[in-house]
């Protein structure tokens, strides 16, 4: 079943993790299996990459685990639906009804029945106590070494190893061939040595270079993310609350109080009201760290939602169109579905002492969570969510704020961060840098620098000596955006929009607040381009930019280690999409730059080539590949597609026929420097036949055999096995040269007579539908297939006895092999008929009542 297009930076991470993971050269893989980390931002599509590089390295068995039942019902699913097939299998209590179908298991000697046989199988399981404890058992009777094991949400892996969780690690409890290892926000601990008396202990940390979580394959951080445009951007919106009441119930029955609970709650609704109605926000949610609390908040936020209403009806939307309710861990799965579902609707179900009846449009839906919502769940369409409690670490901040974050790419929404500010009697704005009021804002803040520094950079713009930073401020905003000059009143635009407060703040207080020292702001960051670009004309000479896209200044310039191409090459393409203000075209200009893409396409297309192919050993990437963000699998096509051009006019000359002079063909020059780079970059035949040779020559040269069935060595994705086994039987499809080299390089011959496939007459194509129908009805305990759905079963010799070596599971597309035997039910025998009846077939209707993912 096909999967999901990828976006670039999901190639380029499933590229890394094949490169982290493939099987060493000589085939033997280490005690402790290969094991790699992908550190990609929450909401960047992170499932997917695993998923296609599970399908990519051939991993027919695969360990999936999460840390939440929530979280393993909808991995399940959008595994199934990014094109995961096979059988699917949890460990964990759940009920089927509750698990989206995937039957589940709490018996270790269950799974190993459930798993033996099964060629393809995907389990789900939590790195609970009891769900690792049910599959090290299942280790220990029988089960055999998973082909990859895929932790999500890692950093909860991380730590003390004496906990239980530790089995996640441990070769000799869970074995697994390979480890992926995939989170938004890796934790890095140092190690811990005990007291006189205490033993040090071993620490799980996530460092670039962990022996237990291999080396960071691939990252994306959060500022990437949003510039990508793959998560939303986002804004911090303060809400100033200033209550005597909650300040008397303070003095008169202390903090903690009932007294205190009730009314910063009943602030805190009417807070979150009034920041949904400045902003227009429809879907937020609430975090808090008290069940009571959570509870207490769904239930009076439609009354609080009402008194505004009455107070002010053009400004707040009517209570009937107001939703709420809340989660914990203790709701079942079922029940957190369902208000997951209700709260992404756009539509909310009249009351019962409304007048009308029916549905009304949703203004506003609220839902309150504790330690629920925090990873990995889809909160869909969510726009907000309101920081009621901050406890927790920095860690479990970036993981809330992740629920506002998603979004489809291109989508375009801002994503709001909903900050209650208690000020005590009397307290002013201006006393942020010592007032208590501001710990939840700063922890924030603190915890978002240390994901996306970049995004808090126009925070702390040192040049604002004046002016105050609020709702209403419009002044000191330059022609494009561009950043006040010193004196002039007001913060920058970017940080009006990253920072609001209900009532005004003085910029140069907030710069201050927000501690410069550890920021690089944007202005900076623009001014250190325009010093680096001021130092290469200077050192090399140049009269143009014409900078290598890989160019980083050297240690000894100033600025030292700026990626100068890379951003030459954003300026580009900013002034191209005209986001580029006219001041900062005209100062680039003045320093010769070159903005005509044509003029540098092919020097930074050489550049990404030359490091993708140090890597990968030669230069014959797929069509897909990306290198640094740079398309290079489509430019290596285009350059291919040049230089066959050029031969065909020089062929053309040679006879004397008339050649197109407009024809963009590769010259000499170019054609040289890519032959630098890989003399066989533009074979004469196909070149993923070309990259699969190549990369079998460099298993053979590293002490390895060529392989003779398929899915026994993968190598960058490509299944070796597969390809020689194509070589031999179709050895007549060949060209001479290609037969030469297979032959004298890798030793292959052409398959003999006995080894070819026996072509399968219409009785053996039924007699595969109906076992692939038998193998998913035992399954899944129905017929009710989805279209597309592919079931993987094993060849008829093989099953029948007979000699099926190096053969491989056979695909069947049971979803559309069914849909099609229902449309010709009147021209089926009885016999073939019954067989169906007897799974359950249904003769009419959809082909199945289940989603088909």
């Amino acid at each position: 079943m096909p999967g999901k297009d990828l976006f670039p930076h999901q190639v380029e991470a499933v590229d890394a993790v094949l490169r982290a993971l493939q099987t060493p050269a000589g085939g033997h893989m280490p005690a402790e299996g290969l094991r790699t980390q992908v550190i990609a931002a929450t909401g960047s599509g992170k499932t997917l990459i695993a998923t296609e590089a599970a399908q990519r390295l051939g991993a027919r068995r695969v360990l999936v685990l999460v840390p939440t039942l929530d979280l393993l019902t909808q991995t399940a699913a959008a595994w199934r639906e990014d094109g995961r097939t096979g059988a699917m299998i949890g460990v964990c209590s759940l009920r089927t009804e509750d698990s989206d179908g995937v039957p589940c298991t709490t018996d270790p000697a269950e799974l190993v029945t459930w798993v033996r046989g099964l060629e393809r199988v995907t389990v789900f399981a939590t790195y609970a106590a009891v769900g690792l404890g049910i599959l090290q058992r299942a280790h220990a009777q029988g089960l055999a070494v998973w082909d990859l094991m895929v932790v999500d949400e890692a950093h909860r892996t991380s730590g003390d190893a004496g906990k239980p969780w530790a089995a996640v690690h441990d070769q000799a409890r869970i074995p697994a061939a390979r480890r992926l290892y995939m989170t938004a926000t890796a934790r890095i601990w140092e190690v811990a040595g005990g007291g006189r008396d205490e033993a040090p202990r071993l620490i799980a940390s996530m460092d670039p270079d962990s022996p237990l979580f291999g080396p960071v394959a691939f990252k994306l951080t959060l500022s990437e993310a949003v510039s990508r445009g793959l998560v939303a951007p986002y804004q911090v919106v303060c809400v100033d609350i200033t209550d005597p009441e909650l300040h008397e119930a303070h003095q008169v029955a202390g903090p903690g109080s009932d007294a205190v609970r009730g009314a910063r709650l009943a602030a805190l609704q009417t807070g979150v009201l009034t920041a949904a109605a400045q902003e227009g926000l429809r879907k937020m949610l609430t975090f808090h760290s008290k069940v009571s609390e959570a509870e207490a908040m769904a239930a009076g936020v439609v009354d609080v939602a009402e008194r505004l209403w009455e107070d002010d009806p053009r400004r707040f939307p009517a209570p009937e169109r107001v939703w709420a309710d809340w989660l914990c861990g203790e709701h079942s799965p079922g029940r957190r579905q369902e208000v997951l579902t209700e709260f992404a609707s756009d539509v909310i179900e009249g009351r019962d002492d409304d007048d009308g009846h029916g549905l009304r449009p949703a203004a506003l839906r609220v839902l309150s969570s504790v330690k629920v919502l925090g990873e990995g769940v889809d909160t869909a369409n969510c726009d907000s969510v309101a920081f009621c409690d901050a406890r927790g670490s920095m860690i479990d901040i970036v993981q809330m704020v992740g629920r506002a974050l998603r979004m489809q790419p291109g989508e375009g929404k801002i994503a709001s961060l909903i900050v209650p500010v208690f000020l005590a009697p009397g307290e002013t704005p201006d006393e942020m840098l010592t007032s208590p009021a501001y710990e939840t804002l700063a922890k924030i803040l603190e915890a978002l620098r240390a994901h996306d520094t970049e995004t808090i950079e126009a925070l702390a713009d040192p040049r604002v000596r004046s002016g105050s930073y609020g709702p209403e401020e419009d002044a000191g905003v330059g022609e494009g955006g561009q950043e006040q000059l010193e004196g002039e009143r007001g913060p920058s635009a970017p940080a009006r929009e990253l920072l609001k407060f209900s009532t005004p703040r003085d910029a140069a207080r907030l710069a201050r607040f927000v501690k410069l020292r550890v920021i690089e702001p944007e202005n900076s960051f623009w001014r250190r381009g325009i010093e680096a670009c001021v130092r290469y004309v200077r050192e090399v000479g140049a009269a143009q930019l014409r900078v290598p896209y890989d160019f980083v200044t050297p240690d000894d310039w100033s600025p030292a280690g700026f990626p100068l191409g890379v951003w030459l090459a954003d300026q580009r393409r900013f002034s191209k999409a005209g986001r580029l203000a006219s001041a900062r075209v005209a100062e680039l200009e003045e320093l010769g730059m070159v903005w005509s893409h044509q003029d540098v396409a092919f020097e930074e297309g050489l550049t990404a080539a030359r490091a993708w192919a140090a890597v990968h050993g030669h230069f014959l990437p797929p069509a897909t590949a990306v290198w640094g963000g740079y398309p290079v699998g489509i430019w290596a096509k285009n350059q291919r597609t040049a230089a066959r051009l050029a031969d065909t006019i020089a062929e053309r000359r040679e006879v004397g026929l008339p050649v197109d002079s407009s024809a963009k063909a590769l010259t000499e020059a170019r054609r040289e420097a890519l032959e630098e780079i890989d003399p066989g970059w533009c074979p004469a035949w196909d070149t993923g036949w070309q990259r699969c040779f190549r990369l079998a020559q460099a298993h053979v040269q590293g002490g390895g055999t060529v392989p003779t069935v398929a899915g026994e060595v993968i190598v960058q994705g490509e299944d070796l096995g597969r390809w020689a086994a194509a070589c031999r039987l179709g050895w007549d499809n060949l060209t001479l040269v290609q037969q030469w080299m297979v032959e004298n390089v890798l030793g292959l011959t052409p398959a003999g007579e006995h080894e070819r496939p026996v072509k399968r007459t219409q009785e053996d194509r039924w007699a595969l539908n109906l076992r692939a129908a038998r193998q998913f009805h035992a399954r899944e305990g129905h017929l009710n297939v989805p279209r597309k759905h592919v079931e993987y079963v094993e060849p008829l010799g093989r099953l029948a006895g007979g000699q099926a070596a190096g053969e491989e599971l056979v695909a069947v597309k049971l979803g559309m092999v069914l849909d099609n035997l229902r449309k010709r039910v009147g021209k089926l025998t009885e016999r073939r008929r019954a067989d169906l009846d007897a799974l359950g077939m249904r003769w009419s209707g959809t082909a199945s009542s289940r989603s088909q993912r």
